[in-house]
């Protein structure tokens, strides 16, 4: 029998991801031996830094690599891990080398710090250590962060806007024409009689277009973050996304953080959401009845009130309480949506017993990610079905 012929450049990808260890049996399987080239030996010697476990690997990371604490050594492998990786990639390395090796001194020195990739997983990283990182790294942390906020708002900021103003005045309608402004469903709902069957098209006979014009404070947004340390993500994008809330005048916007203790960082945010995350204190315990509570205040005109929370579900305080007050909530009018996660990596592990209390209520409890959020605003403002949105959200792909 025929040997199969096995493509090299794959063997050696999975050398790469098998590590030193498989040498030996992948080059059994090619004549002539299996041999990395210069760059992927470079790969190769970066990774194992972070994930090899074997004692040679060991001892060649305190003498190479990057692990030890010569800063040229991390230097040259932070240099390398961007050099021949992707930033998606770059961005898991990174928040494995902190987790897995506790490497913190890529975050406790300026020059290493401008070094590392930006990103939302970082933030949260620098946020839990942020009552130890020296002074002389906290200008560089704050310019990371900044970094990482501003791309998040580049991303988000006008789908947000587009998304509150286009809820907010659905049934104010313009003289002044601007395809922008149109207003897709009234226009064709109002012109369906007008349709062409020769040339399978509705020719309007109006089209509607939406109000520029913009009130004051029409909706009171409640955006109450869980800020143990299992929400790292969700805190930055809920954070930021609050910013860009309360950056809008037709929102009343309250943002509030809790662990056992609730911050109001309400003013932070409408001043600058980087304050607002150095504000933040990751981990300790969880009371999400008690910031339910704190939140109530806010809440003048229930049926014009949204209110999103932001949480696990994994209740350190009366549950009881907590599953009463959310249905009070509800019986009043109020918009309540519980979201188990805002961030890019799914839903984390949750409470399931008390999500379905909630979902019981008719409070929608599901993961989100930072792009479906305008689609989530809008649905909730305009007054959809919330369970049916979320439905609708989550299938989304």
């Amino acid at each position: 029998m025929a040997k199969t012929s096995i493509d090299q450049e794959q063997l050696r990808r999975w050398r790469l991801i098998l590590g030193k260890d498989s040498q030996e049996n992948l080059s059994a399987m090619c004549s002539g031996g299996m041999e990395l080239s210069s760059d992927q030996l470079l790969m190769d010697e970066a990774l194992a830094a972070i994930y090899d476990e074997s004692e040679e690997a060991t001892q060649s990371r305190q003498r190479s690599a990057g692990l030890g604490a010569s800063a040229p050594r991390l230097a040259k492998w932070l240099g390398d891990i961007r050099t021949y990786f992707t930033e998606d990639v770059v961005t898991v390395i990174q928040q494995d080398a902190i987790q897995r090796k506790g490497m913190d001194q890529l975050l406790f020195e300026p020059e290493m710090l401008k070094n590392v990739q930006p990103n939302v997983q970082l933030v949260g990283t620098l946020m839990s250590l942020r009552g130890r990182i020296p002074e002389r790294t906290k200008e560089t942390a704050r310019m990371v962060v900044r970094a990482v906020v501003e791309k998040i708002k580049l991303a988000l900021e006008q789908k947000i806007r587009q998304a509150v103003m286009g809820a907010l005045n659905r049934n104010e309608h313009s003289p002044i024409p601007h395809v922008n402004s149109i207003d897709w469903k009234w226009t064709i709902g109002r012109n369906l009689k007008n349709y062409n069957a020769d040339l399978k098209r509705i020719i309007p006979e109006r089209v509607y277009f939406y109000s520029r014009s913009q009130r004051t404070n029409n909706w009171t947004v409640i955006v109450d973050m869980d800020q143990s340390g299992s929400m790292a993500d969700s805190v930055v994008y809920g954070a930021v996304c609050g910013s860009i809330f309360a950056s809008l005048p037709a929102l009343n916007t309250r943002v509030v953080a809790f662990d056992t203790e609730v911050v109001d960082l309400t003013e932070q945010c409408g001043d600058d959401p980087v304050d607002m995350l150095f504000g933040v204190q990751l981990g300790g315990g969880t009371d999400i009845n008690k910031s339910v509570g704190y939140c109530e205040q806010f809440i003048t005109d229930p049926s014009r009130t949204l209110f999103i929370l932001i949480t696990d579900l994994f209740e350190g305080g009366n549950q009881a309480q907590l599953v009463r007050r959310m249905g009070d909530l509800v019986a009043s009018g109020v918009r309540a949506i519980c979201l188990l996660a805002l961030s890019d990596s799914g839903v984390p592990c949750f409470d399931e017993g008390l999500a379905r209390k909630l979902a019981a209520l008719g409070i929608p409890c599901f993961g989100c990610t930072p792009q479906k959020l305008p689609d989530l605003l809008e649905g909730a403002l305009r007054g959809n079905d919330l369970q049916a949105l979320a439905t609708r959200l989550t299938e989304k792909k």
